[in-house]
Parts: structure tokens; sequence; C-alpha cells
């Protein structure tokens, strides 16, 4: 049976009306919860050596609170994907926000391996409601020939909030501690838990022409993705991405610390400056430059994100081998750089390859799927490597993963057929 086709519009609105009201305030809020979000995740990564010392972690225990947390944000995701076709999205994502903000405050108050590790599984859960739905609530906000450009400014708050938790990790955990630094980084989210319940909801599938159908069950949707080609080429390659940057950014810190003569702060800073300057940059500039390309180049989103992959790839293999701070901080910032230049562009071939009832689901089931293969696995995976040989042999997966990744796409774009302007 022929993988369904995208829904089109219903009828083109005018240029005007592609967006709907209340899309800017629902962009800030979410585009805000986002940057809360990364600064959260990656305060552990950032403060990996304090807690260690403290609570007496080998390499390995360190990431496993990472992977747990990935683990039961992947699991819960498609729950939230169904419980969006019932309940208030809002709802789910005010809970979630608040939800998270509160378990990544109580890791200040972990006395050991067991709590430490059952709190930060706790984020996850928090994180599924918020990470599944806001994208779809964006999408359905805007027509499709605008989505990648709202997306680009949507996941520009990945590289920006992980360097800011980089950085405030770098900064709170030598001054007041680690606990201090769980404490304060936060809190913060549950004003933005109650920001989301005053943004409007644009309805289920607003510019699909399939909105007032029920959406399928997981049971159906789940064979309708499977088949869906444009839709697997992103997932798989984003995938093995997302493994390499689970891995990258919490190990090269340490790996800079141990190896290459940096301060714990100073790793986190070079880290921080690079993930949010390389992030914020090449977000940007992939994003713009995949619109730029699509009328003059056929599958311009996966052609842009396999050769950007590529280059990614080699900046950091270069990241990895070089000695000098300058030299370091170069290559991994070429490698930042080049990395994100996916985000947004793959991210809108998601929600463009699939119809409005099969969106939730679309990106629920890619956010379970690149975390149980990517960076739920990657942080230990190193972890265990390094336990067993050297820490230098295993983030050397990095570039590895990443080249999966540029591999998956290249194909994608040599064997779909050429998609027109509204779904590239």
């Amino acid at each position: 049976m022929a993988t369904p086709s995208p829904a089109a519009p219903a009828a083109r609105p005018p240029a005007a009306s592609r967006s709907l009201a209340g899309a800017g305030f629902a962009l800030a809020v979410l585009f805000s919860m986002n940057l809360l979000n990364y600064i959260d995740r990656y305060i552990p990564s950032s403060v990996k050596d304090l807690f260690k010392t403290d609570l007496h972690f080998t390499d390995a225990q360190t990431s496993y609170p990472l992977s747990a947390f990935i683990i039961v944000y992947m699991l819960t995701s498609p729950l939230f994907g169904a419980l969006a076709d019932r309940w208030s999205r809002r709802g789910l994502i005010a809970l979630g926000v608040g939800l998270w903000s509160l378990a990544t405050a109580a890791a200040a108050f972990a006395t050991g391996f067991w709590s430490f590790l059952a709190a930060r599984a706790l984020v996850g859960v928090g994180e599924a409601a918020y990470a599944t739905l806001a994208p779809v609530i964006l999408s359905d906000f805007h027509h499709p020939e605008r989505r990648n450009r709202i997306l680009t400014i949507f996941y520009i708050a990945i590289p920006v909030g992980s360097a800011i938790g980089f950085k405030l990790g770098g900064f709170l955990g030598p001054h007041f501690g680690w606990r201090a630094a769980f404490l304060i980084v936060g809190l913060p989210g549950l004003l933005a838990a109650a920001l989301v319940l005053l943004m409007r909801d644009p309805g289920r599938g607003t510019f699909d022409a399939d909105r007032a159908e029920a959406p399928p069950r997981w049971s159906r949707a789940i064979p309708l993705l499977l088949r869906n080609r444009e839709y697997m080429f992103a997932v798989v390659g984003y995938t093995a991405v997302t493994f390499a940057s689970g891995a990258l950014a919490d190990w090269f810190p340490t790996f800079l610390s141990r190896h290459r003569g940096f301060s714990l702060a100073d790793a986190d800073g070079l880290v921080g400056a690079t993930l949010v300057l390389g992030g914020l940059t090449g977000n940007l500039a992939g994003g713009f430059l995949a619109d730029g390309l699509r009328a003059r180049w056929a599958n311009a989103y996966f052609g842009l994100s396999w050769v950007s992959m590529a280059l990614s790839a080699a900046c950091a293999v270069l990241a990895l081998r070089i000695q000098g701070h300058a030299a370091i901080t170069a290559a991994i910032f070429l490698a930042i750089f080049f990395m994100w230049f996916y985000n947004g562009p793959i991210n809108t071939i998601i929600a463009n390859s699939v119809s409005g009832v099969l969106r939730a689901r679309a990106f629920a089931f890619s956010i379970f799927a690149i975390h149980v293969l990517g960076d739920a696995a990657s942080p230990s995976v190193v972890g265990k490597v390094s336990d067993l040989s050297s820490l230098p042999l295993a983030i050397s997966l990095v570039p590895i993963a990443m080249a999966v990744g540029a591999v998956v796409w290249a194909v994608g774009w040599r064997m779909l057929p050429p998609t027109s302007p509204a779904k590239s």
C-alpha cells in the first residue's frame, strides 16, 4: 500500500494570514520553555566531577542519570502524543514543565546514586509532555511554507540553553556547590508553566484538509510512519546525530579537563561559548539557507543537512586530536556550527511529511526513536568504554555517529523524489 502523502491545505491563504493570531506569543513562551529545558538538561554534565566526588560515583554512574532521564522521556512521549487528542495541549505542557522544574530542583537533595537517578528520571516525564506537543502547536499556527523558519527560531533555544547550562554549572558549581546549581536552574520553570496557560491553542491541523478527521490509533499510526520514506530517512539520520550530540555534550568538558589541561570551569566555559555561538549561528544559517536553496536544489532540506553534517564530523575529528586551547576552540566551534544546520530543516521534514492528524504522533515517535538509540545510550556507552579503555578512545564514537547521520541523509537526498517548496 502506498505511503499517504501529506494532506494539502484546504485553501492557500494569503501571505498575511499564513500565521494565525497569537502565534508570536506562543513562539515566545515555547522558546523560553525550550531554553529552560536545555539549561536543566545539561547542568549535570557541567558539574559531573563535583557530584561524582561527593556521591562516590564511577564514570559510568555519572552518565546513568542522563540516560535514565532520556529513557523515561522517550517512553512517555508516545503517551503524551495520544493524550493530546483528548486533553488540553496547554494543560499537558504546563503540567509537564512544572514537574520537570520540581524534579530538577529535587536533585539537589540527593544522598546517593538511586535518589539522584530518580530525580533525573522524573525530569524526563515532564519534558515528554512539552517536547512532544510544542513543535506540533507551532506547526498548527503556521502554513507549511513558514514552518521551517518558525521551527528554526524555536530550536535556537537548544544550543543557547545548553550553553547557559554549561556556563551556569561552570560558575555555580565551583562557587556554591553542585546542589545549589540544581536548585537555581530548576525553580524558574514554574513561571514558564504558568505562562503557557495564557497561550492560545490554534487547534489541530489548522492548515490541513484532514483537520476534522479523528487521529489514528498507535497501532495504525506506526505502520503509516514506518512506510513513509521521507519521514524515516529524516528520523534515522536524526537518531545517529542525536547519539553524537548527547555524547559530545556530556563528555567533552570532562575530556578537556582530563586530557587537554583545561580547568573544569574553563572546559565548561569553552563548551558553553561554542555551543551558544556555533549553535546559534549554525541553526540560523542552516534554517535560512535551506529556505533559500529549496527552489533551486531538489530535496534541499536533506541535501544541506547531509553536507553540513559531513563537515561537522571532519571538524569533530580535529577537535579530539589536536592540542592547544586556540586550535581546539576553533575546531569545536566549526563542528558545532555545521552540526546545527540540520535542526530546522529535519524537524520541518518531520512536520510536513505527515498529515495534520498524524503530526503529534510523528513527533512523539521521532522523540522515542532518536533517544532510544541516540542520547539515551551514548553517554553511558562512552562512560563504559572509558572505564574499560580510555576516554579519548570512547569519545571518538562522536564523529563516527555524525558520519552515519550524514550518510543516511545523503541517501535520502538521492533516493527520494524531488519535493515541492511547500513540502521540502
